[in-house]
């Protein structure tokens, strides 16, 4: 794994670490450019979130041939700035991080992974960078107290037609099932879900749904159009 640092357009020096596909002497090195990059965006900074909560995931992923991304948004960890209370602000984070990925990395596409509070603002950038193809919700907060703080960010995934894929717990305590099926009603292009039976929402975040939520990920990279 590598650490670098990526500056957002309005100063704030965000901590970013690569994981890389293990080197194989039996399997070929993906060409540059060739696969697709998991920009994976962490939960809610005023309440810990961190990008470090999301290791597990970025390593299986890249135990799995695809290059993840991780990274502090302002205010969080080893990053500068504050943090914002809606959000709003850190989708510059994410738009800064997804342009260096597709200037430095150079992969076909992005996939944009949002865990928690990091599921709206991840939504939000969706549009915003050309070389996000497709975009994965843990939890999305969608429901009526969490949508004081991030309803704001409703509209942007919504409306977008790039894939998307919504994970969830049915016992999540931010949405319940019916709040996100009425929610993707007026979803654009193509939209799936995959719920999880009894999985509560910060249970989700830890590190025993690593595995499955990296093997969710994956079946949705395939199943991108190429």
């Amino acid at each position: 794994m590598e650490w670098t640092t990526v500056e957002t357009g309005d100063g704030a020096k965000l901590s970013v670490r690569l994981f890389k596909p293990p080197a194989s002497g039996q399997e070929p090195e993906p060409e540059p450019g060739e696969d697709v990059v998991v920009v994976l965006v962490h939960p809610y900074t005023i309440l810990g979130g961190v990008q470090g909560l999301l290791r597990g995931m970025a390593e299986g992923v890249a135990r799995r041939r695809y290059t993840a991304v991780t990274f502090d948004m302002r205010g969080a960890g080893r990053s500068t700035g504050r943090a914002s209370l809606t959000g709003s602000t850190e989708v510059g984070d994410v738009v800064a991080v997804c342009r260096w990925v597709a200037e430095n990395i150079k992969p076909r596409g992005i996939l944009l992974v949002g865990s928690s509070a990091g599921a709206p603002i991840a939504g939000s950038a969706v549009d915003k960078v050309d070389e996000v193809i497709g975009y994965v919700s843990i939890g999305y907060p969608f429901g009526l107290m969490a949508s004081v703080l991030f309803g704001r960010h409703h509209d942007a995934i919504l409306k977008s037609e790039k894939p998307k894929l919504f994970i969830m717990g049915t016992k999540d305590g931010f949405t319940s099932v019916k709040q996100l099926q009425n929610k993707l009603k007026s979803a654009a292009g193509r939209v799936d879900t995959h719920l999880i039976e009894g999985a509560g929402h910060f249970q989700m975040e830890g590190p025993a749904f690593d595995a499955q939520m990296v093997e969710i990920i994956v079946k949705f990279i395939n199943s991108l159009p190429n």
